[in-house]
């Protein structure tokens, strides 16, 4: 559409933004949409030329491996202090998380896995009271630190500025990395439950039809259940983390939708690459392994502002509409004359 402003590649405290452009950020921050699936007229080939105009302007793939980096800088601190949060309620906690890391297989390729469930163990093998306190604080601060990175990204994403003192902000971050770190494990369990009762299923019901069925049943329910938590993460990313002056809870998103299948699909990407071409050891030596690892971040943290990016798009081109609707139209030469 004619009059749609495809947005400059500009801080969003650069002076050069233009009046209009300034005042999108503030209907986007203030006036949620109700539904991100109305484009509101939008055509579907201009939102995604936008996009992919918005995805080098606004550097998605820098801001992408820097969250690569605070990712991995976050993992084994949250996974200890996970594991120790777990023991508080169950006994051999390290040996439940352990088994239910190994569901990462999915998404993780084998050798990076590898390496993260050994160091997980010999970290957990040497835990104290005191190591178990450190590292709760080091998981706190240092994934909260990689949450805040997805603020800053988040709020260029949207194109609003940040209003949030230093201590709002990262109390905000501390709490979205708390709750991260809840759904990712009650995910991992999901996908364990569903393989336990279909494991039991078979071992109890004598009737290989009924067996199969619920084993079956069971299994799916622990997918579409994990898929759910997935989808309820990348929520809460999209809620909390960019500092809307008004917020609406959308349980599904375009920019959700695709963020997830762009990242199941990246990741096995991945794995088929380094099934076929695996020459990372041969390049980076024994660090092949953490660079493997650190890649699936940087392809992860890419999904998650993609997804960011549409929905931004989206809410971009209504807020465009809003404000030209707003405008009056200059009065034509036969009604002046």
């Amino acid at each position: 559409m004619k009059g749609f402003i495809i947005r400059s590649a500009l801080s969003i405290r650069d002076p050069q933004w233009s009046r209009t452009e300034r005042r999108i950020g503030e209907v986007v921050s203030r006036e949620p949409l109700h539904s991100l699936w109305d484009l509101h007229g939008v055509p579907v080939r201009v939102l995604v030329a936008r996009t992919w105009k918005s995805l080098f302007a606004d550097r998605l793939f820098g801001h992408a491996a820097e969250l690569g980096f605070y990712f991995l800088f976050a993992l084994f601190p949250t996974l200890f202090s996970a594991s120790s949060i777990l023991g508080l309620a169950a006994r051999s906690a390290d040996k439940i998380y352990d088994r239910l890391l190994a569901y990462l297989s999915v998404v993780i390729p084998a050798s990076a896995l590898g390496t993260v469930l050994k160091t997980f163990n010999d970290t957990t093998a040497a835990a104290t009271p005191g190591k178990l306190t450190f590292g709760l604080i080091a998981a706190v601060w240092s994934a909260s630190v990689g949450i805040s990175a997805i603020q800053d990204t988040l709020n260029a994403v949207y194109k609003i500025e940040n209003t949030r003192s230093y201590v709002k902000a990262r109390i905000y971050a501390i709490g979205l990395t708390v709750l991260l770190t809840i759904l990712v494990t009650l995910s991992l369990a999901s996908l364990l439950g569903g393989d336990f009762v279909g494991t039991l299923a078979t071992h109890l019901i004598h009737y290989q039809i009924p067996a199969t069925a619920v084993s079956i049943a069971a299994r799916v329910i622990g997918w579409a259940s994990a898929t759910a938590l997935l989808n309820l993460s990348f929520g809460a990313i999209y809620y909390w983390a960019p500092d809307f002056k008004s917020r609406r809870w959308h349980w599904l998103t375009p920019g959700g939708a695709i963020g997830i299948l762009g990242w199941l699909l990246a990741s096995l990407g991945l794995r088929i690459y380094l099934h076929y071409f695996n020459n990372y050891s041969v390049t980076y030596g024994s660090l092949g392994a953490v660079i493997i690892l650190l890649t699936w971040f940087y392809l992860s943290g890419l999904m998650l502002l993609l997804g960011a990016e549409i929905n931004s798009e989206i809410e971009a081109g209504s807020a465009e509409m809003f404000i030209a609707a707003s405008i009056p139209s200059p009065a034509s030469p036969e009604n002046s004359a």
